[in-house]
């Protein structure tokens, strides 16, 4: 899955910099740069859709953060800056990640291959298939989710998901064979991956794969394999509704 991107950088070395660093990643398609964020609105206005915006937080006129609050359905974002106190204002706009000037390749594919598994997450929810998808067997796409772990994309079926784990900025999966999988990925937006009516979020770190509940106490839901996850205050009452509908 190829993504489309622009950059928005009002320091030309850290806008070439930028530049660089995307020609380096073969999913990352840049479709146009600019030196200011009023050129970029513009730009975006008419319909040129993009997937990410590379975009600096401290520029003259219109800032990173106000362009990306000026935006009515804004792509991914991922924000720039030399000054680490404007990373929360970022991160209230759910950007998918944050970059602190000087910045390395190291920390630049982490965050774009951040982006790429939401993008990959996003399409088949919404019905589209990756095109880096392997066709190993022929599942139907609504009993599989696609997870990008071990340096390759993988068919994973709901069936064989027991839990999800938060693990930071990572997701682990405990499957039903006994295998794992870990993601780089947050927990909220694996959750809008998933069918509701399959998967519960039971604590803020913990999604249940309902089919695998063998039964629950106060404080804890029992999985298959002797496994269990901590059922969170917030969610106690809910999961209880959950669990007595289910009988």
């Amino acid at each position: 899955m190829n993504l489309k991107c622009i950059v928005i950088d009002d320091e030309p070395l850290a806008l070439l910099q930028m530049e660089r660093y995307i020609s380096r990643v073969p999913f990352l398609e840049r479709v146009a740069s600019f030196d200011n964020a009023i050129e970029a609105r513009d730009y975006l206005s008419v319909a040129n859709a993009v997937d990410i915006i590379f975009v600096d937080i401290n520029m003259p006129e219109l800032s990173g953060v106000d362009f990306v609050r000026s935006l009515v359905n804004p792509p991914m974002v991922i924000f720039a800056t030399a000054y680490s106190e404007y990373a929360i204002e970022g991160f209230k706009l759910d950007a998918i990640d944050y970059l602190l000037k000087p910045i390395s390749f190291e920390a630049f594919e982490h965050a774009v291959t951040k982006a790429h598994s939401v993008a990959e997450l996003r399409a088949l929810r919404d019905g589209v298939k990756s095109d880096s998808v392997p066709v190993g067997e022929q599942s139907s796409e609504k009993e599989c989710i696609s997870i990008r772990a071990d340096h390759k994309t993988s068919l994973v079926r709901f069936s064989n998901i027991v839990y999800l784990e938060s693990a930071g900025e990572y997701v682990r999966l405990h499957l039903a064979d006994g295998g794992e999988l870990v993601t780089l990925f947050r927990l909220k937006n694996m959750e809008t991956a998933l069918p509701a009516d399959r998967f519960v979020r039971v604590h803020r770190s913990f999604i249940v794969n309902l089919e695998h509940v063998t039964g629950y106490t106060k404080g804890r839901v029992f999985l298959t394999g002797n496994d269990y996850a901590p059922i969170g205050e917030n969610y106690k009452d809910s999961f209880a509704a959950i669990a007595q509908r289910l009988g």
